[in-house]
């Protein structure tokens, strides 16, 4: 019985003989193994399907150590034998099928996904995690009512019992995915997984990076990111947001953030360490079932929570708990603790994100494929893709939702989250297994990945000759031939950014909306627009050309300005309510934030242009170290450390360190970056000819009444 995802590979026209053919040129590049945990975090078993290897080996799981995460600069660990482990109870069965996932990874190299060995089963120690003390593992609690959504017609058990004829995978060439087919033999094994262990195949490098100079810089930073890492039964699962030795009111900075920690995921995975990685990812897709509810009323089952953190409560009866003096859980926070209750928006797109970054980094596609995984992805974007009260292809948010967590006038339609929205959606229309209810959820996302394409790009960006289009609108127009669509009033346009403007570059502005356009520059919407391919390649240049013509103003003595220019007198007290932490030139009001620099570096990588980066990272390099990696810097030049900084800023520290080894390993932004998608192109295009009104249709006229 030939499934839905066989269907929709015969639909590409790709020739099973070429398939084969190219299976055996590129042997190494395809991936070993595939596994898939069951969605009840009780499980203790997982059925792996692993295909023999097509370089003629077969592998098996053991128990090997890892390289401690405290080692400066790791290397890739040389590939050896596998031996059964002493835990494992196998049940091995001969088959000629296996199930792989169908989507690739954008932009990556060929050789980025080579023949490896299956994942390792590791043994978790349950030795004390304090002196004289013990802990017992504990599984974060699921919400009542908690559901899986069916990965195929049959349900999970599905994938578990269906014996399918070919291996099917992804090869990106040219930045076009490529279906893959091979009838290579595969081995069904099911496994006992001691409790607790998540970690299982982390920790093996794929790819060889070129690892940093150990200057005293470089070595501080690795030192204190390392000190930074948070535990949970002796497993990395994050870094705290800051571990100022200062400071005597923690706050929240001890808890691990999501979007605090993609930097220091992007760090460890280049340096060889992707436990860590494994861990947070699946541990914060737990998270994301727990019960969320602020004032009676419960978000949606897809939200992420915006950070955690490892708690411990000591156990009365230690006997029933194999005398254990404590037991730890992860507490996290989905905003119903956060200031002003704001729900964070960016924390599943920055998951959905770094989860395919995983995937390319490792060569492991098994994480992306388990059920568990898949039902995360199809949440979060449930709730993206969600019908609401608009007209525009835009995530609506209220302010405060992303990096800029505090009110700062940005509420409505930001650019920061449509950018990290379209390369989220990018990523999980690659991830997803397109079978049952996946299907519908494709079609869904490419409608809007080619909708929130075009918006953004003819509506946000802003440049001379746009500007002076602004300039000369017409408004209260309406038909639907209208040029100011949303009626946009020229007085609206700010004094200081006439002659600010250059003539050369340009940039998306913060916010579209009726009758209100933002029109400050703010850097992570316009930078991840790059990386995520949401600017096209002419944008994308003039954005670059924009910060060199802008330098002084964007970068100044500390990359980079969040947003340009701050909000000042009248405009502060009105818009953000009279912060005293958003001053002018302060915090997220034009603040200098050094964690910017990393998603620079991706850009400038991206687009050719290192030397722009290398110039900004030699900036941070004259006082970052000697000002204790402080969280931002205030004032219109960023020469002074921020009024409420915190000192040893994790992701400060894991920014330049990203930075760096992006650097020295200009093809390892492939890991997050995307390349231009032409279909969304093509059907953008048919946007721009269409007609609105060649699509409305003559209602029915109404039934004539009998009497």
């Amino acid at each position: 019985m030939k499934s839905s995802w066989i269907k929709a590979r015969a639909a590409l026209s790709v020739p099973l003989s070429a398939g084969l053919h190219r299976w055996n040129n590129n042997a190494a590049t395809m991936p070993h193994s595939v596994a898939f945990r069951p969605c009840s975090s009780n499980s203790q078993a997982i059925i792996r399907l692993a295909a023999s290897s097509p370089c003629g080996s077969t592998h098996r799981s053991s128990s090997v150590n890892r390289p401690s995460l405290c080692t400066l600069q790791p290397v890739a660990q040389p590939r050896s034998s596998h031996v059964a482990g002493s835990r494992a109870v196998r049940l091995a069965t001969s088959l000629s099928s296996s199930f792989l996932h169908p989507a690739g990874s954008a932009g990556v190299p060929i050789a980025a996904v080579p023949c490896r060995p299956p994942r390792q089963q590791l043994t978790v120690a349950s030795g004390a995690a304090s002196a004289g003390q013990s802990a017992v593992p504990r599984e974060p609690q699921r919400a009542a009512g908690d559901v899986s959504v069916p990965s195929g017609n049959g349900g999970v058990s599905e994938i578990y019992t269906s014996i399918r004829e070919e291996v099917e995978g992804s090869i990106w060439q040219g930045g076009k995915r490529q279906r893959v087919a091979s009838g290579v033999a595969s081995v069904v094994e099911e496994e006992v997984v001691v409790a607790g262990d998540v970690a299982a195949g982390a920790g093996r490098s794929q790819q060889s990076y070129v690892p940093l100079e150990p200057t005293p810089m470089v070595q501080e930073a690795w030192d204190l990111l390392n000190a930074s890492v948070v535990h949970y039964y002796n497993q990395p699962v994050g870094t705290v947001a800051a571990s100022d030795p200062t400071s005597t009111a923690p706050l929240n900075y001890d808890q691990v953030f999501i979007r605090d920690f993609i930097p220091s995921a992007l760090a460890f995975m280049l340096s060889g360490h992707h436990e860590i990685v494994r861990n947070f990812l699946l541990y914060t897709l737990q998270l994301q079932s727990w019960e969320k509810t602020v004032d009676a009323h419960r978000p949606g089952e897809g939200l992420m929570p915006a950070s955690f953190k490892v708690t411990q409560t000591p156990v009365e009866d230690s006997a029933a708990t194999g005398g254990a003096a404590y037991e730890e859980h992860l507490d996290p926070d989905f905003g119903e603790s956060a200031i002003g209750r704001v729900a964070p928006v960016d924390s599943g797109l920055w998951w959905i994100q770094l989860l395919q970054a995983y995937g390319r980094c490792t060569g492991d596609l098994s994480l992306q494929q388990r059920v568990d995984v898949q039902t995360g992805i199809k949440l979060i974007l449930k709730v993206c893709l969600a019908d609401h009260f608009d007209m525009f292809p835009t995530l609506i948010t209220t302010d405060g939702s992303c990096m800029i967590d505090r009110r700062l006038g940005i509420h409505g339609h930001p650019l920061e989250i449509q950018s990290l929205l379209y390369g989220a959606l990018r990523a999980a229309r690659d991830m997803l297994i397109p079978e049952g209810d996946s299907i519908d959820l494709i079609r869904a996302v490419n409608a809007r990945l080619t909708a929130l394409s075009f918006h953004i790009r003819q509506y946000y960006w802003l440049d001379l000759p746009r500007l002076n289009t602004i300039y000369r609108f017409k408004t209260e127009e309406y038909s639907h031939d209208a040029v100011n669509k949303f009626n946009i009033y020229p007085d609206q346009i700010p004094p200081w950014l006439m002659d600010w403007i250059p003539d050369r570059g340009g940039y998306f502005v913060g916010n579209v909306q009726p009758a209100h356009m933002d029109f400050r520059w703010f850097a992570l919407g316009n930078l991840w627009a790059i990386v995520s391919s949401l600017a096209s390649h002419a944008q994308a240049e003039a954005i670059l050309d924009l910060m060199e013509e802008k330098w002084e103003e964007l970068v100044g003595g500390m990359p980079m300005k969040i947003c340009f220019p701050s909000l000042e007198n009248g405009e502060w007290r009105i818009i953000t309510g009279a912060d005293p932490k958003n001053t002018a030139w302060s915090y997220h009001n034009g603040g200098s934030w050094p964690v910017l620099l990393w998603p620079f570096t991706a850009a400038c990588l991206k687009m050719g242009r290192p030397q722009l980066a290398q110039r900004a990272v030699e900036v941070a390099e004259r006082r970052l170290q000697a000002d204790r990696w402080p969280e931002y810097y205030d004032t219109r030049r960023g020469r002074f450390i921020g009024k409420q900084a915190r000192l040893h800023q994790t992701w400060s520290i894991a920014g330049y360190l990203t930075s760096k080894l992006l650097l020295a390993n200009p093809h390892a932004v492939s890991l997050i970056a995307a390349d231009e998608d032409w279909d969304i192109i093509n059907a953008s295009t048919t946007l721009l000819a269409s007609n609105p009104r060649r699509r409305r249709h003559r209602p029915n006229p109404l039934p004539s009444p009998l009497f």
